[in-house]
């Protein structure tokens, strides 16, 4: 399966102490909105997405369809594929995405440790 870029989503509480701290270790602000309470950071091919007041615990994020630099990889599996994938394997949705839609789409799941995954499709 193509999973596409991966991130680490943290759920800060102080988003300017965390960006600093970030960009201590060598990380730059690469998408996001300070006022909105969320920053992607970068280092290399490193991302690590900050939020402010979003979720409660740290998430796991992939994005299908993008590579590292937010850009459109020409081959990777649409969200829709990968969700049929893992019903079909046994694996348990808290959010699914439309079957019938075609696009942006997401699904959420929990590994059997209580890790919560995102599969965030933005093309």
């Amino acid at each position: 399966m193509k999973l596409g870029a991966f991130s680490t989503s943290l759920s800060v509480k102080d988003i300017k102490a965390s960006k600093q701290f970030y960009e201590t270790l060598g990380f730059s602000v690469f998408a996001g909105d300070l006022d909105k309470n969320y920053l992607i950071m970068k280092n290399g091919n490193a991302l690590i997405g900050l939020f402010q007041g979003m979720f409660e615990e740290n998430i796991l994020t992939f994005n299908p369809g993008w590579d590292e630099n937010a850009q459109t990889l020409p081959d990777f599996d649409d969200v829709r594929s990968i969700q049929n994938h893992l019903k079909n394997n046994g694996v348990s949705l808290i959010n699914e995405a439309d079957e019938a839609s075609t696009g942006p789409a997401s699904i959420v799941l929990k590994d059997p440790d209580g890790n919560t995954i995102l599969i965030d499709q933005h093309v």
